[in-house]
């Protein structure tokens, strides 16, 4: 059986310029299929854009925390939320409320399972240093994840922090974020590499995959459009540093 390239990504949010470089990459190395694990929107300048675009090109398009809460947000908050919120459509805020929680699927004999942020809620964050009790929560049954046999590899997004992890038969990774990487200022996304729903062994390869592009075009495009928080954004693109971190060192 022919072995096939899947692409996974995350953290887009509303970085167009991003995007299309990464689904560029991912076309130039053969990938037939594209899963995204969330967070089109919020913090960035395009959501609209980016939710119209990974609804046209991915096969699975799961829900991250801010496409859960964003379209929901009351008018009585912060301006560069409502901002943020009115940049969708009503009918993106329709497809971003019913998009799933969690994607299994079956590679070269291993369980893949994928969601946003962990497998027990939209909300719980498990970063890249995390408690052996944390990394085993990853693999576990739970009311999001549905009660289907435990996975042999999880990959999540989230946390912005792109890395991969091997105990005891166990695979988990985070495809760290295209839009908005915390690790270093370069767009980022994973790629997964088997025989698709063959429940035999075959050869697997999970590798991340960095894509560079025109960050200052990006971060124009920002101040052209007046978003909120241009000046926070700009700054964590150009350093991948945390914005609230900044603000603890001014």
């Amino acid at each position: 059986m022919p072995v096939e390239r899947i692409a996974i990504l995350s953290d887009v949010h509303g970085n167009l310029s991003a995007l299309e470089a990464v689904l560029a990459d991912a076309a130039s190395r053969g990938v037939t299929r594209i899963v995204n694990l969330g967070d089109d929107v919020g913090k960035g300048p395009r959501g609209s854009a980016v939710e119209d675009r990974c609804h046209e090109v991915c096969e699975v398009n799961v829900r991250g925390n801010w496409d859960d809460f964003l379209p929901r947000w009351a008018d009585e908050s912060a301006p560069e939320m409502v901002w943020w919120r009115d940049e969708l459509r009503p009918d993106q805020r329709e497809r971003l409320a019913a998009r799933p929680l969690c994607h299994d699927l079956l590679l070269s004999g291993r369980r893949v399972r994928l969601f946003h942020a962990s497998a027990r809620s939209l909300y719980t964050r498990v970063h890249f240093h995390h408690t052996p009790e944390e990394f085993a929560s990853m693999f576990a049954a739970t009311d999001l994840t549905g009660p289907g046999p435990e996975p042999t590899v999880v990959g999540y997004g989230d946390v912005h922090d792109a890395y991969l992890e091997i105990d005891r038969g166990r695979t988990l990774f985070n495809t760290g974020s295209v839009g908005n990487p915390l690790d270093e200022p370069t767009p980022v996304y994973a790629i997964l590499e088997g025989v698709v729903d063959s429940p035999d062994p075959a050869p697997f390869a999970l590798q991340h995959v960095r894509v560079p592009y025109d960050v200052e075009a990006e971060i124009a495009v920002a101040y052209e459009l007046g978003m909120p928080q241009a000046d926070q954004w700009a700054r964590e693109l150009r350093t991948a540093v945390y914005r609230g971190l900044h603000e603890q060192s001014d």
